[in-house]
């Protein structure tokens, strides 16, 4: 085993700062209630304005909704076929 790699030679050892101390560091600011109900309705406001415009149609719906079924009839086929097809892990 080489023991070179591993040790500090004698003069190569780094100088590091100081670390800061709880007392060197400031003090940690709370959140107070008003920036907290601020940031809530700033949340809001940004949800509220994305919302839709205008409500989907009745077609709409149904097409969206179809469209979803035959996405899972589809994957559900494609995962018996890869059961039934490849082998067994």
């Amino acid at each position: 085993m080489n023991t070179t790699m591993t040790a500090t030679r004698p003069g190569r050892q780094q100088q590091h700062p100081p670390s800061p101390t709880l007392t060197n560091r400031a003090p940690a600011r709370r959140v107070g209630l008003v920036d907290r109900l601020a940031l809530r309705l700033g949340v809001a406001l940004v949800a509220w304005s994305r919302r839709p415009r205008e409500l989907d149609s009745r077609d709409q719906l149904a097409r969206r909704v179809q469209r979803e079924l035959s996405t899972e009839q589809r994957e559900r086929q494609t995962q018996r076929l890869m059961l039934q097809l490849l082998p067994p892990r």
